[in-house]
């Protein structure tokens, strides 16, 4: 069996990304920029005055002046008046294009206003372009303000719109069928019999699914037919880009998921992680690229394999590098002692000392899906591995 970072570099390595797509700006934010983005003007394109308080010539303050009369108001967005006298100031406020004839912007808790003239106090600092954020000082124009591969949040959007764009090539959204088989399921408004489960893994999916930024879901259930499954399953890879299954993966009599796949021509790249929750985790391609990923039907297992491995695999899909995984100290000791790859739920510490601490929060089995609320995530043990206080681990957020 693959072991969990072989299996990440297999998917990695069959993936082919998604073409592009031309977005208005007020929609990019979660989606992955697939062009580079410049400067169209120097940033700010303008000295511009960084507090509220007056404009002088420090020239003029450097021979030993204090008090300023009052030659008039600049507001940010004003087309800015000029010095009229050395010995004159500009109220000014932030914002503002810095007055021709000045070079320094002296705040207003520096100086006492009374009867048109500005007195400054004999505490204030001034210098030269002091209190000015110059013209340029950011960026000049031409200058590349984003790499294409770039995650856009509100930071990179906003960047976007200073270079006076209205709309960004990304990465296009795949398009996800999320499928749960099993004729133990039926929905969350129905009372079950007592065979029968409320169908729960297809919502948490979708959830995360959104949550992350893909919105472009399919919902289906297929009973445990193999014709069914393969009607379904053949109508979703046609119209989708990628298949999230859970159920019907691992080894039993009704278990038809990897047999359908490969008679609707998804070649298999592995079936079966070493790994618990999740061992029988299964993932293949098809010829033209749709992807698929059959994960585990118990619940924990779902998750656990949709954080770990999907999600990464549907955003370099968008052209994006996911990030690694962050590492976080253990608020207690661990002693590892089986001989898979284990995925442990944790609580974050949440003390004054230690607040990325994490705490162990173990589950009844694979199906205790109710013992993660309020979770803050999981740690990926190597197997049979001791893990002291304070030890880092690999830490996968929800």
């Amino acid at each position: 069996m693959l072991t969990p970072a072989q299996a990440e570099a297999a998917i990695r390595t069959r993936l082919t990304p998604l073409g592009a797509e031309w977005c208005p700006l007020e929609r990019a934010g979660g989606r992955v920029l697939r062009e580079a983005i410049f400067a169209d003007l120097d940033q700010p394109p303008f000295d511009r005055v960084a507090m509220d308080g007056i404009a002088i010539a420090t020239a003029e303050f450097a021979r030993g002046r204090r008090s300023f009369k009052i030659g008039g108001v600049v507001a940010a967005g004003a087309q800015p008046a000029t010095l009229g006298a050395p010995e004159a100031c500009l109220e000014v406020m932030t914002g503002a294009v810095l007055p021709p004839g000045t070079d320094a912007v002296i705040p207003v808790e520096d100086i006492a206003l009374q009867q048109g003239v500005a007195t400054v106090a004999d505490s204030a600092h001034v210098t030269a372009f002091g209190n000015v954020h110059r013209q340029g000082s950011d960026a000049r124009a031409g200058a590349q303000l984003l790499a294409a591969g770039a995650y856009l949040r509100g930071p990179e959007v906003a960047i976007a719109a200073s270079a006076g764009r209205t709309s960004l090539l990304v990465g296009r959204e795949p398009r996800i069928a999320v499928i749960s088989t099993g004729d133990e399921l039926v929905p969350p408004g129905t009372r079950p019999k007592a065979w029968q489960v409320r169908r729960s893994n297809a919502f948490g999916i979708a959830a995360t699914l959104r949550q992350h930024g893909f919105g472009q879901l399919t919902d289906d259930h297929v009973m445990d037919d193999p014709a069914r499954i393969r009607t379904a399953l053949a109508r979703h890879l046609d119209s989708h880009d990628v298949l999230v299954l859970s159920g019907g993966v691992s080894a039993g009599r009704f278990d038809h998921v990897p047999a359908v796949l490969s008679e609707l021509g998804v070649e298999q790249v592995f079936h079966k992680v070493a790994q618990r929750p999740g061992k029988p985790l299964w993932f293949g391609v098809r010829a033209d690229g749709r992807t698929v990923f059959a994960l585990p039907g118990n619940p924990v297992s779902t998750l656990v394999c949709l954080i770990r491995y999907v999600l990464p695999a549907l955003a370099r899909l968008g052209g994006a590098s996911p990030p690694a995984p962050a590492f976080a100290p253990l608020a207690a000791g661990w002693e590892q002692r089986h001989a898979l790859t284990t995925f442990l739920p944790v609580d974050r510490l949440g003390g004054a000392s230690r607040p990325d601490a994490l705490t162990p929060h173990p589950t009844h089995g694979s199906g205790d899906f109710a013992a993660l609320a309020g979770t803050a995530g999981f740690v990926e043990l190597a197997p049979e591995s001791r893990w002291e206080p304070g030890s880092l681990a690999p830490f996968y957020t929800w």
